[in-house]
């Protein structure tokens, strides 16, 4: 079982500690990532949090895609390590073109930071697999860019080999099939929009966004970099 995670932390990431108590409360371990390190040591899984990497100057994560911690993770993923990225983490992920498509602002131009009903679509992915198909989770979101964008070619794409892991019940930000979270191909990298980290007790309004953290445990344990 994976216990150890990296949790990255780029300028203007804000939800680091958030996600490191969380992984501490569901009894793993969790260190800090820099982005100026370009090894991510002995980590067995890896999450991208939310924030706004480097002021979110040109794009979200345009910048971050450049810092050497990238370069690591890029290695991890590609030899089979989960990656996980949170808001800010998905669009980085993306930016890094290590998963498909891009995020914009959402429809309406106006920022968005409340409770969402999401629906699990593909349990294929690493995060994916401790779901069912159909269930329905209540995580909030928190971003001015989390309009889901791309290519009709690439949404076929995504359809077809399973990689929407979750589409929004009442879509608030204009995503393509409200798709609100995907993974690439192989499963092991997971990018969504909502904020799981923010769903952990019922204090705040769900307890679900401890199951999504708590299937990195579940992930393969992989560390070449």
């Amino acid at each position: 079982m994976s216990r150890h995670i990296g949790v990255v932390q780029f300028p203007g990431t804000n939800c680091e500690q958030d996600s490191i108590d969380t992984i501490k409360n569901l009894g793993g371990q969790a260190e800090i990532l820099w982005h100026g390190s370009d090894t991510v040591g002995s980590v067995e899984a890896i999450v991208i949090p939310g924030g706004f990497a480097h002021g979110d100057y040109l794009r979200c994560g345009a910048i971050a895609r450049f810092s050497p911690i990238m370069t690591a993770i890029s290695r991890f993923a590609n030899s089979g390590g989960v990656v996980l990225g949170i808001c800010n983490g998905f669009q980085v992920l993306t930016e890094t073109g290590l998963l498909p498509g891009a995020l914009q602002k959402n429809v309406g131009l106006k920022f968005l930071c409340q409770m969402e009903s999401l629906i699990v679509d593909s349990t294929s992915s690493a995060i994916g697999k401790s779901f069912k198909s159909g269930e329905q989770l209540q995580i909030p979101i928190n971003h001015f860019e989390g309009n889901y964008v791309c290519s009709p070619e690439v949404m076929c794409e995504l359809e077809a080999n399973g990689q929407i892991f979750l589409r929004y019940e009442s879509n608030p930000n204009g995503s393509i099939g409200s798709i609100a979270g995907i993974s690439n191909k192989e499963g092991n990298i997971v990018g969504m929009m909502p904020h799981p980290e923010r769903a952990t007790s019922v204090l705040l309004g769900s307890m679900d966004g401890n199951r999504i953290l708590s299937a990195l445990f579940e992930g393969n344990v992989k560390n070449n970099s």
